[in-house]
């Protein structure tokens, strides 16, 4: 059986769904501390300060066989620019890009083994 992965990611965290080999697993990457500026940080600012958040995002991703990326904002576009460029194998494994508001876990859980037809159960 595959490892199947969705990703929900905005500028904040990244949530990780496995669904596959060991079951269903849950994990999340939050993005570092940005120090202060004395100004508010505009959405493009985002895209040259998460390097480490999208790494540490790409790193967890590194063994899934197939992945799903979604978001309600631009962070997934974003982050889809970071793996082209710094992560060609995880961005490899990129099968689908959509647009998602604030799902729960659970809603994730069932997205994901909608999108990939798997019938795993929570364990």
């Amino acid at each position: 059986m595959l490892d199947y992965v969705a990703l929900w990611i905005d500028h904040h965290e990244g949530r990780i769904f496995k669904v596959g080999t060991e079951g269903l697993h849950s994990e999340v990457v939050k993005a570092h501390p940005r120090p202060k500026h004395g100004r508010r940080i505009r959405q493009t600012d985002h895209a040259e300060g998460d390097v480490h958040f999208f790494g540490d995002v790409a790193t967890a991703l590194a063994d899934a066989d197939e992945i799903l990326v979604v978001g309600p904002g631009t962070a997934k576009l974003q982050f889809m620019r970071w793996i082209h460029q710094h992560r060609p194998k995880v961005e490899a494994k990129v099968v689908s890009v959509e647009s998602a508001d604030h799902p729960s876990d659970g809603q994730m859980f069932a997205y994901a083994k909608k999108y990939f037809h798997t019938d795993e159960q929570p364990a």
